[in-house]
């Protein structure tokens, strides 16, 4: 073999092998701000060092290479997670997405608005830009003639018609777009999901944390199984936000609310209980007694369908669902763990940060936005009823209509078994009994 021949022949090998290695997709990051423990900072250094991941330390398979951030107060870690990662903070939303090129020039846009200095309504809502970040990354698109993946970190909007626009926009402009936090993903105790189909009559959360940053969290629980009954998800009629007592006189009366308030406090690791148990059998009286302070969420469906989500004074996330022919009770807990030594972790982000991957990589969202869009809906409308008073609010408005695929979408590793169906311990009660799939 010649010289020439022989330069000609390892050319083309090494052409061949170039052309069949994937091209790695590239992600900007669009963040109100980044501070330790803030959402923005898990996103980061997720997607730059990789997570804990089917019992292996994934590394992934997309290249975080452009920064836009809004706020740097004094605990910034921004420009030092740029220096450490080599990823430049861009002083605008389109110089990051185009990565001063003028067009379009990364495969995904991950939208973190939460967190930072930002003006708070006389209804206790911030008002973060996750809108306005998102009318900026559309506007790119639109000038780009081209569009990709989109994620959007928690509620869309507390602007209904905001929100209506955001989800339009991404069905115009044909792109995929994922939403929500890590509640609906993120690990089940135990690891159960309602079967595609079920006959589910009304669901209820168990939650805690403060008006609408958490109450999102807590909607979202719900919705995540609710979507999964017979016909789909077809909308909301009406909200009605309690507080206090009035709370427990409004539930009184509706015997299947207070099956399921007792089976979601049922998987409650944080019930408020002295000397290391309950003084007395958890009842609804006990739960009145317990929690005068509470906040509630009444929602009807279209279909008649409800979802309650009781706010108390508990420290993790619950649910239960009510099988209208058997009458049976599914319940887990959605893992969020807080405060305690897992908190500087925060592993429940790591199934949202796989899931964006996907979604980026596949071209196809593992869920509709249809899910955040209805949620939001749901909060906008609650934090309104809060503050009339406890004023019953209808919703027309609010006819969302979606259906998701019949695969579980929540965080089980890879050796672990389809998710199992059962009837809940409810405590101090009968025991569980075993329902087959």
């Amino acid at each position: 073999m010649t010289r020439r021949s022989f330069l000609l022949t390892t050319t083309a090998f090494a052409a061949a092998n170039a052309a069949a290695a994937p091209v790695r997709k590239k992600i900007a990051l669009i963040a109100t701000a980044v501070f330790e423990k803030s959402h923005a900072q898990h996103f980061i250094d997720r997607f730059a060092l990789g997570y804990a991941w089917a019992g292996e330390w994934r590394k992934p398979e997309v290249d975080l290479v452009a920064f836009y951030v809004d706020q740097f107060n004094d605990n910034d870690l921004a420009r030092g997670r740029s220096k450490r990662y080599g990823i430049p903070i861009h002083k605008s939303i389109a110089q990051a997405l185009t990565l001063g090129t003028g067009k379009l020039a990364v495969d995904g846009v991950v939208i973190i608005g939460e967190h930072g200095d930002y003006p708070v309504n006389e209804k206790g809502q911030t008002l973060y830009p996750r809108y306005e970040f998102f009318k900026e990354v559309v506007k790119v698109f639109e000038e780009s003639g081209r569009s990709v993946p989109v994620f959007n970190d928690k509620h869309l909007s507390t602007d209904w018609k905001h929100c209506v626009e955001m989800v339009a926009d991404s069905k115009r402009l044909d792109f995929p777009f994922l939403a929500g936090s890590s509640l609906p993903v993120t690990r089940r105790l135990p690891a159960i999901d309602l079967p595609w189909g079920t006959p589910l009559s009304e669901s209820v959360c168990v939650g805690y944390g403060g008006i609408e940053k958490y109450d999102f969290h807590g909607l979202e629980t719900a919705q995540c199984m609710s979507e999964r009954r017979k016909g789909g998800e077809v909308g909301i009629k009406s909200v009605l936000a309690l507080r206090g007592d009035k709370i427990w006189s409004h539930t009184a009366g509706l015997k299947q609310t207070q099956r399921l308030l007792l089976a979601a406090l049922s998987r409650s690791h944080t019930l408020p209980v002295k000397e290391g148990y309950p003084s007395e059998a958890i009842s609804f009286d006990w739960a009145r007694k317990n929690f005068p302070d509470a906040y509630a969420y009444f929602i009807e469906h279209r279909d008649g369908f409800r979802t309650t989500l009781f706010m108390l004074g508990i420290r993790d996330f619950n649910y239960a669902g009510l099988n209208s022919e058997t009458g049976e009770i599914t319940s887990c807990q959605m893992f969020l763990p807080m405060p305690g030594s897992s908190a500087t972790t925060a592993d429940f982000f790591n199934p949202l940060i796989h899931h964006i991957e996907d979604t980026i990589i596949n071209n196809r969202a593992a869920y509709p936005p249809e899910r955040t869009l209805l949620t939001s809906g749901m909060l906008i409308v609650a934090v309104e009823s809060l503050y009339r008073d406890g004023a019953l609010i209808e919703t027309p408005e609010m006819e969302v209509r979606y259906t998701v695929r019949k695969e579980s979408t929540f965080w089980r590793d890879r050796e672990e078994p389809e998710p199992a169906y059962v009837t809940p311990c409810v405590l101090f009660s009968s025991p569980c009994s075993a329902s087959p799939r």
